[in-house]
């Protein structure tokens, strides 16, 4: 996800690729607590346990950092691990799963989601990513579109792109309305997240016409 100029080149030796990680996963813990803003260099180095020099090995400045943390989540969100469909060949099936994951992956991120969102609007290099990040999720969302089409289990008269362009963003202001907004549902209580699973379902297999045993 991360541009490449936010980000240099990975460590060439096991011992820094661990203290990299290391100062990643600690960069993650300080974001989260105190935000993009208020984030300092000496309050992750404190927190990896690490000098500042060691911080200057592998990063130039607060923005590297960040990029290389937004970098693990997006790994974590494109391949969050689908579990177990029982029926393979139902579409709708499939879908859940999917949804299920994605929006699984995002609660776990979901503070890193809401500060990329903020910082996106006051720096252009992470407005890129933030850009790119969405057009990743959309072209893999797009190729799966066309394959349903192609098995005649969607609609063929859809465009697939712009099919996907709608409902990624429909999935994905569901997450962030859900799970970093945190908006009440009807009821004035927070949204079950069995809910949002369905929903989202429900509306992708409408607009692409799937069938399928929807439980």
């Amino acid at each position: 996800m991360a541009a490449t100029e936010l980000l240099r080149d990975l460590p060439v030796t096991a011992r820094g690729v661990r203290t990299r990680a290391s100062l990643v996963a600690a960069a993650r813990t300080v974001f989260e607590r105190a935000g993009y803003l208020d984030a300092r260099l000496t309050d992750i180095t404190k927190e990896a346990n690490c000098s500042t020099g060691t911080f200057y090995t592998y990063f130039d400045n607060k923005e590297q950092i960040f990029a290389a943390v937004l970098d693990v989540a997006q790994e974590d969100m494109l391949h969050p691990g689908m579990g177990r469909v029982r029926d393979v060949d139902n579409p709708y099936a499939v879908l859940e799963s999917s949804n299920r994951a994605y929006l699984t992956a995002f609660r776990r991120n979901a503070k890193l989601m809401g500060l990329l969102e903020q910082v996106s609007h006051i720096d252009p290099a992470f407005a890129k990513l933030r850009r790119d990040r969405a057009e990743t999720f959309i072209s893999r969302n797009a190729r799966a579109i066309e394959r349903l089409q192609a098995a005649g289990k969607a609609d063929s008269s859809l465009d697939p792109l712009l099919a996907s362009r709608a409902l990624s963003a429909m999935v994905s202001r569901l997450a962030y309305s859900s799970f970093v907004s945190e908006e009440p549902g009807a009821d004035g209580n927070p949204v079950p997240f069995e809910d949002v699973v369905k929903t989202a379902t429900q509306v992708w297999a409408n607009a692409l016409g799937l069938g399928g045993d929807r439980g």
